[in-house]
């Protein structure tokens, strides 16, 4: 029995001899994906947990609105701003970024009134547009029942979350996402659909879900061209929802 290995490997080696085939690489790390040419980029993580790393955009650091504009354009952000947190000020419409995003890595807190009003949808509504286009909806869904797809971190009328991972009304929330947009040819046609993961109080909610098309309130989703960068949108839905702590970074 001692023998029969070492006869094994002879028979072998006169096989591939014989029949002109190359004996296996002896490189141990010849199958391994090559290594980058180039160091990543450094880029320093904030200093507390939530905190914006060294090259995010911070949009809003509790001071003012100055990187907002109304929803309409043209004309001053009009929500109140006092002790670091922008409150929904209904009746002023939704507010988004001067400056317009495509891809992107979101950090966003938000909380909903203490003082729970309303059940379903009428219940510390709000909702975050991804190019000013496709939500991530606001919700108080902390035992409130509504449409699934309708919650707090659904795709709105899309993509309902994984599981709800919701705070107490009052409580500050967080969203974490990381967003792809769609791509369209020079005719206007949908090449690559938008997709979305979220976090949601560090909790996965959506897994790299595809974007059905704009988001409607009643009818299918569907695509219409726009250009590759455009703003960041926040909803006024009648109700004071707060924000504070945030910033975006371009992938």
């Amino acid at each position: 029995m001692k023998n029969v290995l070492p006869l094994m490997v002879i028979a072998a080696s006169l096989v591939v001899a014989r029949s002109g085939a190359q004996a296996p690489p002896k490189d141990e790390h010849v199958n391994e994906v090559p290594a980058p040419k180039t160091a990543p980029r450094v880029v320093t993580p904030g200093a507390s947990l939530g905190a914006a790393p060294s090259d995010a955009i911070v949009l809003f650091d509790g001071k003012d609105l100055s990187q907002w504009e109304n929803e309409k354009g043209g004309s001053p952000a009009l929500w109140t701003v006092a002790d670091g947190v922008a409150t929904v000020k209904a009746g002023t419409g939704g507010i988004r970024t001067k400056r317009g995003f495509g891809d992107v890595q979101l950090h966003i807190e938000w909380a909903t009134p203490a003082e729970v009003k309303g059940e379903g949808q009428e219940r510390g509504n709000s909702g975050v547009f991804l190019q000013s286009t496709y939500e991530l909806q606001v919700l108080d869904s902390y035992q409130n029942e509504t449409y699934w797809h309708g919650s707090a971190g659904s795709i709105y009328k899309q993509h309902a979350p994984l599981v709800n991972a919701s705070r107490k009304p009052g409580e500050w929330q967080t969203y974490d996402v990381v967003y792809h947009s769609p791509a369209f040819d020079s005719d206007g046609k949908l090449t690559r659909r938008a997709r979305f993961t979220v976090l949601h109080n560090g909790v996965l909610i959506q897994d790299n879900v595809e974007v059905m098309g704009v988001t409607t309130h009643t009818g299918p989703p569907y695509y219409k061209a726009h250009p590759d960068k455009m703003p960041l949108s926040l909803q006024d839905h009648g109700v004071p929802i707060r924000f504070r702590n945030i910033w975006i970074r371009e992938l």
